[in-house]
């Protein structure tokens, strides 16, 4: 059905109208201080949970994205997000950004990587949408990350500090450094500083050979010294952030890093071969570890170290990102069979996750693909929905999506 196919009108259109859905669907998300609220089922806040630094940051590159495609109010919807990461969720004692604000506005613990790179992401997102202060803002989030998060010796990321910025964590995180890949491309683009991009592919190299010393399954925790720690929350193996497991997810994830990264560095270079070797390895073991792996459609959330699922949640994240990474691949290597991919996944996404009636994407369904919450209540943001419907479409494969716009 051309409805599902990559490049046809057909196609271009579903993706055009499950953007607006999105973007029509986080309107209420600003607090009367700019830290976004969690949005319920039907995008109705729940102002009982905390105000947190990450979905307001996805909010202000999601608007500030909506400003460049002309989508109405999303100028004011990005400056209240914007106003948050000035305001009360920016440490004007100790610097950085609180990991949020309790529904009381209490300081949400700890400084984040996590946050703080998507503070760049955010900012470099505004920027180029010519809002005001995104620049400052920038500048201000690369110099904080460089000085607390960004370890120049190791070429990775260090993941957790105490508000102080005193006391640093043991724990060494991927998801953090997938998020810091993201946000040093983007600010690579948005401030033509190829030191960024550098840093990025340090991080990248790091991954793939980890990766492939365990047949390209991420080990996603690590202790301070970077030793794989493949048994953290073996207890408690579907926490939405430190899962036990590899994750499929992220393994498409980082392929779509990784090949976006590869091509603004390297083109047609034959350099850049051994990393689209890679991005289709991650991509390959991903699908066959967690695709319809119980039978059913859909991408379960984590397996073990043999591949074999361990939560079958369905997270709606997972499917932004298959969606996204099977159009990079088909771009990059004009194989029909990752077109096929992406035709399946977007007649998934149409009949199982797309919620048609109060609008946005379920963001969890159990294995019998069935709304649940028990990790993801609610549709918290927008941020991976909405990248999906316009990954595929931007053909210069090497730019940030914000800078493609």
């Amino acid at each position: 059905m051309k409805k599902y196919e990559l490049d046809t009108k057909e196609n271009r259109l579903f993706a055009k109208e499950l953007r607006e859905d999105l973007l029509s669907f986080g309107h209420a998300f600003p607090s009367p201080e700019g830290g976004a609220y969690y949005l319920g089922d039907d995008g109705t806040p729940w102002k009982d949970r905390p105000r947190e630094t990450w979905i307001t940051c996805r909010m202000a590159h999601v608007y500030s994205m909506g400003v460049m495609l002309g989508h109405r109010g999303s100028g004011e919807l990005a400056d209240a997000a914007l106003k948050g990461l000035a305001g009360e969720l920016h440490d004007d004692k100790n610097g950085g950004w609180y990991a949020g604000r309790t529904a009381e506005g209490d300081i949400l613990p700890d400084k984040q990587c996590y946050a703080h790179a998507f503070v760049i992401l955010a900012a470099s997102s505004a920027m180029l949408a010519g809002r005001r202060g995104a620049r400052e803002l920038l500048d201000e989030a690369m110099t904080t990350y460089d000085r607390f998060f960004w370890n120049e010796e190791e070429g990775l990321a260090v993941d957790t500090w105490n508000t102080e910025f005193t006391v640093l964590s043991e724990y060494r995180g991927i998801n953090a450094n997938m998020h810091t890949v993201e946000a040093f491309l983007a600010a690579a683009d948005a401030l033509k500083d190829e030191s960024c991009r550098i840093r990025a592919g340090r991080i990248i190299d790091h991954v793939i050979g980890w990766a492939r010393d365990n047949s390209w399954r991420i080990p996603e925790h690590f202790t301070s010294d970077w030793k794989a720690d493949l048994m953290l929350n073996k207890d408690r193996p579907d926490d939405p952030f430190k899962p036990y497991g590899a994750t499929p997810g992220h393994g498409i994830e980082w392929a779509r890093l990784i090949l976006q990264w590869a091509v603004s560095t390297y083109g047609d270079d034959n350099k850049a071969e051994a990393y689209i070797d890679a991005a289709e390895q991650l991509y390959d073991r991903a699908l066959k570890d967690g695709w319809a792996a119980d039978g059913e459609p859909g991408l379960c959330y984590t397996t073990d170290w043999d591949g074999k699922p361990v939560v079958h949640d369905r997270m709606h994240w997972t499917l932004a990102e298959a969606i996204n990474t099977s159009a990079v691949l088909y771009r990059v290597k004009g194989s029909g069979r990752y077109a096929e991919d992406y035709a399946m996944f977007m007649k998934y996404l149409d009949e199982v996750v797309a919620d048609h009636k109060n609008g946005s994407w379920f963001h969890q369904l159990d294995r019998h693909n069935h709304v649940i919450g028990t990790v993801w209540p609610g549709k918290s943001d927008l941020y991976h929905a909405v990248q999906a419907t316009l990954i595929p479409y931007n053909e210069r494969i090497g730019i940030s999506i914000a800078a493609s716009l």
